[in-house]
């Protein structure tokens, strides 16, 4: 099922920006806002914001250890499972 996004005009952004941040803190879904009928801003939740943040700095590391790889760099699996495992709290060495 694919959902319908929640799109409402500025100029109801203006009139009850706290009923649109009710709306959206409880159904923890973006709200696209559009002036003249365009989309012209996204608004999302903290929570919804830190995780995209997350996501791409993900994927950001991802496609940088792709270039790596394919440059011939890097470190090996060894080292870096050690290097994860120190990043996490693992290893308290």
């Amino acid at each position: 099922m694919v959902k319908v996004p929640y799109i409402i005009p500025v100029t109801d952004l203006r009139q009850d920006a706290a009923g649109v941040i009710r709306r959206l803190r409880d159904s923890r879904e973006p709200i696209f806002v559009t002036q003249r009928g365009r989309t012209a801003a996204v608004v999302l939740s903290p929570e919804a914001y830190e995780l995209a943040v997350q996501h791409r700095d993900l994927l950001e590391a991802l496609a940088r250890g792709e270039r790596e790889i394919e440059a011939g760099q890097g470190s090996d699996l060894a080292t870096v499972m050690a290097k994860a495992a120190k990043l996490l709290g693992g290893d308290k060495s």
